[in-house]
Parts: structure tokens; C-alpha cells; sequence
């Protein structure tokens, strides 16, 4: 007895200690077992009606899909009958021992006649007429394509394996590009059964499509016709048919039949005396679909269970947690930022009252842990932006000046001008600027100035070209992100290679993404460097700030800091070639005039 107390306490205790608990249990207990009763037994029941139904209606088409094809091959071999009772036919086998060669060449003529009119008039789905005679070795061929007699040195494949075989007709698969079988009839003397030679009719599939049309109730069954084996010979479907499904094929008997597999429902007849079998393959999923449908409806009807448990549990929570309630609603939002609040506590000792105090703790730690991280955070991006904005390359402008200075002793006045004006307009962008954000329309302008000295520098030596989209010239790109990628491919692809030099720049839109290239013809970098330098630039952005001037790391970073870490600088390099960087952000536009 104490042991069963025992076990009794320890499994009711959670419930018992805890309301959230016994309101989780009373939820799941209203909304689980309605939609657990009325889905299994609806789904179960109308499994049973529709398999019964489907099995019972494609039992009964099967069965007449046999019988006619019984008459169609029937009727096919009626052409074969009035082939072998014609007076041409009789006439020719008559005259082709004792009469003369003009006789014999008449009545072959006769017989080619003949044959071309049943071929015409027969079915538009025959393909062809073979007609052969053992005596004197006469082979007769009806198509499309021509009619002729021949004496063959040796017979049709077909005719020859069909002739080995102690049997008076065969159907048998044909020519698989025409999608036809073969109905071979053996001629026979009719006082003694002696072999005369054997007729076949090439039939093309498709003249069975109409009767195996009413095999089509359901969208996703295969029907076949096999051979007496199961072998599949005509799919017009083109299913793929597995070894499974071979082997469960080869399982059919004679007669209208079911055989029940946990994939497929087969329906088989036999189409007598022809050898053949029409099978029809249903997949067991398709007769469950029903009783999908039911059970979402049931899950509809769970779901209206589970609103009444909610609304169950809500009234429940209502008069039995009513602390917790007002608990959250104070944890909600803003409310958590504001100082000198206090949140009352009362006398409780269970589980709320344990919440409560621990909640008043948890939300001045929390206020002071938000206000020390936001301003970390805003001195941190405050004084990146005054590092970004304070410098400039001091070798670049060492060489600026230098080469105004030399340009004083050989260049007019104006083209000095152009250089200083150009210069000029860097500082005022970098020092004067106040936006994190610029428009590519000002950046490509910065970048123009920078080139324009750099083109001064080097002369002819030189080449370059920016290519913005218009779409982009409004796009919000971070200050100082085209400048120092340049600036990167001349001290380190260009600055060593000894023939001219070129880069390219292009800024494009895919979808809703700003794609920045910038390209070199530089020396390039080895596979090692190239993997090192990636790794870096794909370090979160709190990573990238290494790096005391502006490069690949800072831009890198500033474009994940203000765009997310999915966005960033990607690099694409090869020895003596050059290097190939881009440039990935969001679409961006500013409002207003760029």
C-alpha cells in the first residue's frame, strides 16, 4: 500500500505543483482526443467504402474491357479468314504447281490485289500484310510503303520462331518504334493439317486505346496488356515498371482476377484463346486519398477542439493564475526600460511568487545591461565612422602633391587646376560628408576624382572604366566603399605588373541585390593567399575592424554592419591574370534627390 502511495504521489506531484501543468494536461486531454476518435474511425470507415466501391466497379470493367478486346482480335482475325477463303487465294495454291508461269504471275497479281484491298478496307491501325507459302517459297508483303513478292532465302524472324512452335496462331510484340504487335495465323491443308505457310498482321497498339479508355476512372492508375507470362507488351502510359512489380505481374492467373499488394491493387483478365491479359494497376495511395480528405476534415474539427481548450484553459487561467497574468503583461515591450518602476510582489512562496521575485531582479539587470550595450554599441560605431572619415592614404597624398608640383614646371594652368579641384572634392567628401550612407551617384563622383589623379599619374599607361545603372544612382551604399578597393588593386595587383594596366568597374541589379565588381588585370594571387583572404573577409563584422586603414577588411565589415552578415565582399583571383572583386548588398533606395 505504501508503495502504491508512493508512486501515486510521484506521478501526480508535477500536476499538483505546477499550474501550467494541469492546464497543459486539461488542453491536450480537450483537444486530442475528439480529433483523435473522429479521425481514426471516419478515416477507417470511408477506407473501407471506397476500397470496396473501386474494387467492385474496376472487378466489373475489367471484365468487359476483356471481352472486347476478345472482339476486337476477333475481328482481326476475320481479315486473316477472309484472306485464306478468297477465291484468289485458292485460285493461286491451285495453279502454282501445274500451271504455266503466266498463269502463276496472274494469279499471284490476284493475290496482291486482294491483299491490298483487305489491307485498305481492314483498319486504319494495320500497319502491314505478310502472307508466306512454303510451296513454291512465295513471300507476298502489303504496307505503306510498297507491295511485293518474293522468294526469300530465308524467312522473317518472326515467321521462322513462329513455325517451331506447335501452335495455329500467336500475338506477339512487334516493331517497338511503331508501337505495334504481331497476329500470326498458320495455313493449313484441310484434309491432312499439313503446314501451306502462315499469315501476319503488324497492328499497331493504339487501335486498342478505345476499349482500354474505359479502364480510366481514376488519374493515377496504370493500365497493360501482358503476354500469358505477365510480360508487359503494350504501356501506353509509358510507366516505369519495377522488378517488384514484374515479379507481383507474373502472380496473375487466368480469369477476372485481384491480387491485393501493400503498393498496388491489381486487376487482371484474360483475353482468350489469344494468350494475352489486361491488367490494370491501381497504387494504394490513390484509395486512401479519401480518407485523407476525412481526416482533414477531422483535423478541422480538432482544430475547432483545441479553440474551445483554449478558451477552456483562458477561463481556467483566469481565475487561477491571475498573477501570472499580470506578471507577463508587465514583461511586455518597453516597459522593461523604464527606470524607478517596481513590479508588485506578493506573499506567495509556490512557483508564482519564485516568478515574480526573480522577474523584479531579471529587469533591472536587464535595463542596465540594454543601456551599457547601447551605448558600447553607439561610441563603437561613432568612432568608426570618425576613423573612416579621418582618413586618407598619406602616400597618395604625398604623390598628389608631387605630381603637382611637377605639372607646375609643364602644364597649363587649367589641367593643374583640374587636379587640384579634384583633390579638393576627395577631402571635402571625406571630411564633409555627415551620412554612414551615401548614394552610388556621389561615390562613383568620389571615385572619378580619385581616378582622374591616378590617369595623371600614369599617363597612357593606364586604362579604366565605371559603368553605373541608372536604377542605382539613388541605391544608399556605405561612404567610402569603391575608393579603397581601387586603391587596393593598384598596391597589390597592379603596382608589379610591367605592361598596362586596366580596371574595370560595374555596379548592376539582380532582383532585389546590388552586385559591385571591380576588376584588374593585376598579377593576381595563388590559391593559398586567395583562401586566407576570403577566410577573413567572411568573419563577422565585429571581426573585420582588425585592420587600421581602409581596405577589403573595413569594407567588408561597414557592408555587413549596416546590411546583415549575409552580405559582404567576395574575391576571385588567378596568378598572372588579375583579380576579380564583388561587391554584394541589398537594394536600397533614398528618398528624395540622390
Amino acid at each position: 500500500m505504501r508503495l502504491l502511495t508512493r508512486i501515486y504521489n510521484l506521478l501526480t506531484e508535477p500536476f499538483r505543483r505546477s499550474i501550467r501543468n494541469r492546464l497543459i494536461l486539461v488542453m491536450i486531454f480537450l483537444s486530442a482526443a475528439p480529433l483523435i476518435l473522429v479521425t481514426v474511425l471516419a478515416t477507417e470507415n470511408t477506407r473501407k467504402s471506397m476500397e470496396a466501391e473501386i474494387v467492385q466497379s474496376n472487378m466489373s470493367g475489367i471484365t468487359w474491357t476483356g471481352q472486347y478486346l476478345e472482339e476486337q482480335l476477333t475481328g482481326l482475325n476475320n481479315i486473316i479468314y477472309t484472306l485464306l477463303i478468297s477465291s484468289e487465294f485458292n485460285d493461286y495454291l491451285n495453279k502454282s504447281d501445274s500451271s504455266s508461269l503466266s498463269q502463276q504471275f496472274s494469279a499471284q497479281r490476284s493475290v496482291i490485289s486482294m491483299m491490298t484491298s483487305l489491307y485498305y478496307s481492314g483498319n486504319n491501325n494495320l500497319v502491314g500484310i505478310q502472307l508466306y507459302l512454303k510451296e513454291p517459297n512465295k513471300l507476298f508483303t502489303i504496307n505503306d510503303m510498297f507491295n511485293d513478292i518474293k522468294t526469300p532465302g530465308e524467312l522473317p524472324q518472326s515467321m521462322a520462331s513462329f513455325f517451331k512452335r506447335d501452335i495455329d496462331f500467336l500475338v506477339e510484340e512487334g516493331d517497338s518504334k511503331l508501337e505495334s504487335f504481331h497476329l500470326l495465323r498458320r495455313i493449313n491443308r484441310f484434309e491432312n493439317k499439313e503446314v501451306l505457310g502462315a499469315v501476319l498482321l503488324e497492328i499497331k497498339w493504339r487501335t486498342m486505346d478505345n476499349i482500354l479508355d474505359l479502364l480510366h476512372s481514376e488519374t493515377d492508375q496504370t493500365v497493360l496488356i501482358t503476354d500469358h507470362n505477365g510480360e508487359p507488351m503494350y504501356n501506353p502510359e509509358k510507366a516505369e515498371i519495377s522488378d517488384e512489380l514484374r515479379q507481383l505481374l507474373r502472380q496473375i492467373g487466368d480469369g477476372p482476377g485481384l491480387i491485393r499488394d501493400k503498393n498496388y491493387y491489381v486487376f487482371s483478365n484474360t483475353i482468350d484463346p489469344w494468350g494475352l491479359k489486361v491488367v490494370k494497376l491501381i497504387p494504394t495511395v490513390s484509395i486512401n486519398e479519401s480518407a485523407q480528405r476525412t481526416m482533414q476534415y477531422g483535423l478541422i474539427v480538432g482544430v475547432v477542439s483545441i479553440i474551445v481548450s483554449l478558451m477552456a484553459a483562458v477561463f481556467v487561467a483566469w481565475k487561477m493564475a491571475g498573477p501570472i497574468v499580470r506578471l507577463t503583461r508587465n514583461m511586455k515591450g518597453i516597459r522593461l526600460l523604464k527606470d524607478g518602476e517596481q513590479l508588485p510582489l506578493s506573499n506567495r512562496i509556490d512557483e508564482i511568487g519564485l516568478l515574480e521575485w526573480n522577474m523584479q531582479n531579471m529587469s533591472h539587470r536587464i535595463r542596465e545591461h540594454i543601456r551599457t550595450e547601447y551605448i558600447i554599441n553607439l561610441e563603437k560605431r561613432t568612432a568608426q565612422l570618425k576613423a573612416l572619415q579621418s582618413q586618407i592614404n598619406p602616400h597618395f597624398l604625398q604623390n598628389t602633391l608631387q605630381l603637382i608640383g611637377s605639372m607646375a614646371f609643364s602644364k597649363k594652368p587649367n589641367e593643374i587646376y583640374e587636379i587640384i579641384r579634384s583633390l579638393s572634392e576627395m577631402f571635402r567628401y571625406v571630411i564633409r560628408e555627415p551620412d554612414e550612407l551615401v548614394t552610388v551617384r556621389r561615390e562613383t563622383d568620389y571615385l572619378k576624382h580619385y581616378m582622374l589623379i591616378q590617369k595623371e599619374r600614369f599617363a597612357e599607361r593606364i586604362e579604366y572604366e565605371i559603368y553605373v545603372d541608372k536604377a542605382l544612382e539613388r541605391c544608399l551604399i556605405p561612404k567610402l566603399t569603391l575608393q579603397p578597393l581601387i586603391e587596393n588593386a593598384f598596391m597589390h595587383g597592379l603596382d608589379r605588373k610591367t605592361s598596362d594596366w586596366k580596371i574595370c568597374v560595374r555596379a548592376i541589379t539582380i532582383g532585389n541585390r546590388v552586385e559591385i565588381t571591380v576588376e584588374d588585370n593585376g598579377v593576381g594571387m595563388n590559391e593559398e593567399a586567395l583562401a586566407k583572404l576570403q577566410e577573413q573577409l567572411d568573419q563577422p563584422s565585429d571581426l573585420l575592424w582588425a585592420s587600421e586603414r581602409i581596405g577589403l577588411h573595413n569594407v567588408a565589415a561597414r557592408i555587413k554592419l549596416h546590411f546583415g552578415e549575409q552580405y559582404g565582399v567576395h574575391v576571385e583571383s588567378r596568378p598572372g591574370e588579375g583579380t576579380f572583386v564583388q561587391i554584394r548588398m541589398p537594394l536600397v533606395q533614398k528618398d528624395g534627390e540622390a
